[in-house]
């Protein structure tokens, strides 16, 4: 049995969990994290669900992704999806999400990694991934519109790879300071 931390929306514990599976209580939310891991070619590792998944069956979707379980801190919740499903360590000390994304009923934290990584060395969640592979931005929104790859918003995507090594939104021009 997984139980999820309950949150109000303005992200304080409750104190209170949840069964997974269950609604989430009206007017609470619960915590989901993603990590999107790109090499240094710019590419993402993307991960293919597998065919038996109650939601997004075989498609395609962002490196790795899941609740936060009671307990977790979003840091560690992103630190365990990534172990879990791809069997790759990382550690999160020191970074915050890239994005927080509100939904009906939660949060969404990502964070960016740059990192090459082998696939041949990763172990896949059986119960979770069926395959991984790198893939540009392009071929990504592409198995969007042919529906392969799960239906983001093809903004989204374009988001994280124009965010993927840097911080806020604004381009960071070297050697220039800000205005006061």
């Amino acid at each position: 049995m997984e139980l999820w931390n309950l949150y109000t929306p303005d992200r304080q514990n409750t104190g209170l969990t949840m069964q997974r599976g269950d609604p989430v209580p009206e007017g609470l939310c619960h915590l989901v994290v993603h990590v999107v891991i790109f090499n240094s070619r710019g590419e993402m590792l993307i991960q293919q669900r597998q065919p038996f998944k109650a939601g997004w069956p075989n498609l395609w979707d962002v490196t790795v992704g899941g609740s936060a379980v009671a307990g977790d801190s979003s840091q560690s919740a992103a630190e365990r999806e990534v172990l879990e499903e791809i069997g790759l360590p990382i550690d999160l000390t020191g970074n915050r999400p890239k994005l927080t994304i509100h939904f009906n009923v939660g949060f969404d934290d990502i964070y960016t990694l740059v990192q090459d990584v082998d696939l041949n060395a990763l172990t896949l969640q059986e119960s979770e991934v069926q395959a991984v592979k790198w893939a540009g931005e392009e071929e990504i929104q592409q198995m969007i519109r042919e529906g392969s790859f799960i239906p983001y918003h093809s903004s989204l995507i374009s988001l994280l790879f124009a965010l993927r090594d840097q911080r806020g939104t604004i381009t960071h021009r070297r050697n220039v300071e800000c205005p006061r």
